[in-house]
């Protein structure tokens, strides 16, 4: 075999460019197998150096069925690599993984992909393949009994990656069009309102305490009475978990109707929402 055939199987086999697969082979004197071992190192090195780089960048991938759904957040660092073929292949096998591990990241980063490596070792060639930071963010899988999940993807990058997702469970005792209707608004509502939490009770107090910090920042030189600043920081408090539970914002579609007024108006068998979950790039 002729060097030049030895370099273009080695390309084939790791991805690696002409120089860096020129360069292992001579090293190695030749033989494939050393190249590959010497290509592998290369790779971690840099996809060493390039971890402490910042990722903003790159795609959510939404996968399973209405019964289980499970949503991956994988970033990188620049909008171009996040439409690149082989990251956007990467991505879409790895959400079948994460799917079937039920989003269990260090189950995910063990399991074989298609190439017989694991997820851990194909991550480090994709970083040292397209030369930037790689990482896989944020995971959730919904898999509730008696439930339905409805899911809404903004700004499609392909199939079943893009920019912005959301993943809602609701749970009922009826299967209607109403229910599909419903399902599919709120998921568009989500993406939209960015809730923190379900209800008021769920919002974390750190969170909360943070919130409070930040309204007696600007109420400090306001030069209102105590007992007049601190009803203004309740009222702000309240205004707050308001805003930021799905369950009491003002509907998207309706603003003046509450998201439980509407599912009230449904009149659908002991309707609620399970959970749910959102996905942004870059937030």
């Amino acid at each position: 075999m002729s060097d030049i055939e030895k370099i273009k199987q080695l390309r084939e086999s790791t991805g690696a460019g002409f120089k860096d697969c020129n360069a292992a082979l001579k090293e190695a004197s030749g033989d494939l197998n050393k190249a590959v071992e010497i290509l592998r190192v290369k790779g971690i090195s840099k996809a060493s150096k390039k971890m402490s780089r910042v990722a903003k960048e790159g795609v959510v991938a939404i996968t399973g069925d209405k019964s289980k759904t499970s949503i991956i957040e994988v970033n990188c660092e620049t909008d171009f690599v996040a439409k690149n073929e082989n990251f956007v292949s990467f991505v879409k096998e790895l959400s079948l993984l994460n799917n079937e591990c039920s989003s269990d990241k260090e189950k995910l980063k063990k399991l074989k992909m298609n190439n017989n490596e694991s997820v851990e070792e194909n991550l480090v060639s994709m970083i040292a393949k397209i030369g930037e930071k790689i990482t896989i963010g944020r995971t959730k899988t919904i898999n509730q009994q008696n439930s339905k999940n409805f899911i809404y993807q903004h700004s499609t990058v392909k199939d079943n990656l893009s920019k912005l997702a959301v993943v809602v469970s609701l749970e009922t005792k009826e299967d209607s069009e109403k229910l599909d209707l419903f399902g599919k608004q709120l998921t568009m509502h989500i993406a939209a309102m960015n809730p923190i939490a379900l209800n008021s009770e769920n919002i974390s107090k750190e969170i909360l305490d943070k919130e409070a910090e930040l309204i007696a920042e600007e109420l400090k030189n306001t030069g209102k009475p105590d007992d007049i600043v601190k009803k203004i920081s309740i009222g702000k408090i309240n205004k707050f978990k308001e805003e930021s539970s799905l369950i009491s914002q003002a509907w998207v579609m309706e603003p003046k109707k509450k998201v439980k007024d509407v599912m009230s108006e449904l009149s659908l068998s002991d309707l609620k929402i399970n959970e749910f979950y959102r996905i942004k790039i870059g937030e």
